[in-house]
């Protein structure tokens, strides 16, 4: 739990919620958080957090939400206990995901939407796994605008791509890789590693030594 020392407003750091209500849901939480942590990872200035409270207004405590992931473009990694928007230059996060379970309510989706429309959310993407549905809405001069047509739609503060197939939720990286889980990424280097073993064998075969 943190305090503020000056106005000894308490802002506690959870929300007695849990992350996730299905695994599901915790998989797309983690599978977005972490990919867009390894697309910023060598940017200082980007913040990527997964249901972490929200504090918009000092000395507010009762005004907060927990996004399941939100970007802050502007404000420097590390370890937070919550995040106090008056601390932060006043920043506050640009994108936020949702990753819709049975138990979510239209009330309470509605509610969080207001929230984002009103904090400065630029743009804000809502995935139901079970249904396969995605939602996005991004910011215009009347606030945040519904994503008429989001097959195919790229993010304009990420750069990734969102591409909604029959079965699941496709997103790619501004450079055309996929958002994909700690075990396919190790999966993946594994191949990488045994095709590479393959061709140094395959040169020293024809007696040529392969470049360490």
């Amino acid at each position: 739990m943190t305090i503020s020392l000056e106005s000894e407003t308490i802002y506690p750091d959870s929300d007695g919620q849990p992350i996730a209500d299905n695994t599901q849901q915790f998989h797309w939480i983690v599978l977005i958080k972490e990919n867009l942590e390894r697309l910023f990872a060598h940017d200082p200035q980007v913040f990527v957090a997964g249901d972490l409270l929200w504090y918009p207004i000092e000395d507010h405590p009762e005004i907060r939400v927990a996004p399941d992931v939100m970007v802050v473009l502007g404000r420097p990694k590390g370890d937070r206990g919550s995040y106090r928007q008056w601390e932060e230059d006043q920043i506050a996060p640009q994108v936020v995901f949702e990753i819709l379970s049975p138990s979510n309510r239209l009330k309470e989706m509605t509610k969080k939407l207001q929230f984002y429309d009103r904090y400065g959310v630029e743009e804000y993407y809502i995935y139901h796994p079970e249904h396969n549905d995605l939602h996005g809405l991004y910011r215009t001069a009347e606030g945040l605008t519904v994503i008429e047509d989001i097959e195919n739609w790229t993010s304009l503060r990420l750069g990734i791509r969102f591409l909604l197939t029959a079965e699941t939720l496709e997103i790619y990286r501004p450079d055309g890789e996929k958002f994909l889980t700690s075990l396919e990424l190790e999966q993946q280097a594994q191949q990488e590693h045994q095709r590479a073993e393959r061709l140094a064998a395959q040169l020293r075969a024809l007696d040529i030594e392969p470049e360490s």
